[in-house]
C-alpha cells in the first residue's frame, strides 16, 4: 500500500491512500492499522473540528482527504499525528507500506 503525504510549501495538507498490504500472512492486520487510522484522522478533522476537507474513498482501496489552506493550519496537528502513526508502521512493515510526499 503506498501513502503520499500531501503539502502546500511545508503545511501538512491532506494525504492519499492507495491499494492493500495484501499477500503476507498478517497483513491483513497492517492494513486494519492503515484503515483505522486513515477513518479516524478524517473524521476528526470532518466531524469533530468541522473543518473544510475534501474526502473522497473508493471500492479499489483509495483514500484522500485534502483541506483547505486555513484548515490545514487549524488540523496540523491531528495530521502530524497521522504522519508519526504511518512513519512508525512503514518502518514496522516496510514491504507492506510505502511513504512518500507531494506537493499540491
Amino acid at each position: 500500500m503506498k501513502a503520499t503525504f500531501l503539502y502546500r510549501g511545508n503545511s501538512l495538507c491532506g494525504y492519499a491512500l492507495e491499494g492493500h498490504c495484501g499477500g503476507v500472512a498478517g497483513s491483513d492486520i497492517v492494513c486494519a492499522a492503515v484503515s483505522s487510522a486513515a477513518y479516524l484522522t478524517a473524521n476528526t478533522i470532518t466531524e469533530i473540528i468541522k473543518a473544510d476537507a475534501n474526502v473522497s474513498v473508493d471500492d479499489d482501496g483509495k483514500m484522500e482527504l485534502t483541506l483547505s489552506p486555513a484548515d490545514s493550519i487549524r488540523c496540523a496537528d491531528i495530521l502530524q499525528g497521522f504522519h508519526l502513526h504511518m512513519t512508525q508502521l512503514a518502518d514496522d512493515y516496510p514491504k507492506q507500506i510505502q511513504l512518500t510526499n507531494s506537493e499540491v
